[in-house]
């Protein structure tokens, strides 16, 4: 089974200082029928405007990774955790026991625009850690670069979840395949560009849930980066 959500099905709120959407019901936008899929749980596309950001608040038992597209993350936690996340870094925060954590877009002139995606954790109530890694655009060319993994395959960061997350890159003739396991479900989000996800044609926003299948196949990008999920069921 395959189905696909449109961008403009996506639920959106605009704060003036924020301006989101979100691929599953998170704060005020509610809906059951998409309150995730397997153990993802939230992917949402923010912008944030100059000089303004997410006061101190608090997560637990969660993982929660950020992945830049433009401008600069700051980030700043209650573990001494003071950072920077440009485009091309992926930080993984795992909240377990509880952490209390700011993000800032603190450029006069810039938009911050990046995904804030959070993953149930297969164990609770652990110490709280964070990881952040570069992964350029060289590796990420013409493949699904794997970039989290429960184990920290290929320099990967580490997930506390039965889950990896693959990004990739596609122009022209590129493409790439992703096997899923029996049992296992899979989850396409188009960043931004054009792509084909197993013979269906998406654009920058719209997402491929998938059950029941065997693989995850992009082809005939146009500037197309984006994000493939292998996930628990």
């Amino acid at each position: 089974m395959l189905t696909i959500r449109k961008s403009q099905e996506r639920g959106h709120a605009n704060h003036g200082w924020l301006d989101s959407h979100h691929s599953f019901s998170f704060a005020n936008y509610y809906d059951p029928e998409h309150m995730g899929w397997g153990n993802l749980r939230v992917i949402n596309e923010d912008r944030i405007a100059p000089g303004t950001g997410f006061g101190t608040h608090g997560h637990r038992d969660m993982e929660i990774i950020s992945y830049v597209l433009q401008g600069n993350l700051a980030h700043k936690d209650s573990m001494g955790n003071v950072k920077g996340i440009p485009p091309g870094d992926v930080q993984r925060m795992s909240a377990g026991s509880g952490v209390m954590h700011s993000e800032f877009n603190q450029a006069p002139d810039q938009t911050t625009h990046f995904l804030q995606i959070w993953i149930e954790p297969n164990v609770r109530g652990i110490p709280p850690s964070y990881e952040q890694k570069t992964f350029a655009d060289a590796d990420k060319r013409g493949r699904l670069r794997l970039v989290a993994s429960p184990d920290a395959a290929e320099g990967s960061v580490k997930i506390h979840a039965s889950a990896r997350l693959y990004a990739g890159l596609f122009d022209g003739q590129e493409a790439a395949q992703l096997q899923l396991a029996t049992g296992r479900k899979g989850y396409v989000h188009l960043v931004r560009g054009e792509l084909e996800v197993n013979g269906h044609a998406l654009r920058a926003g719209d997402a491929v849930q998938l059950e029941g299948e065997s693989q995850v196949s992009v082809r005939n990008g146009r500037q197309a980066e984006v994000l493939v999920f292998d996930l628990q069921p």
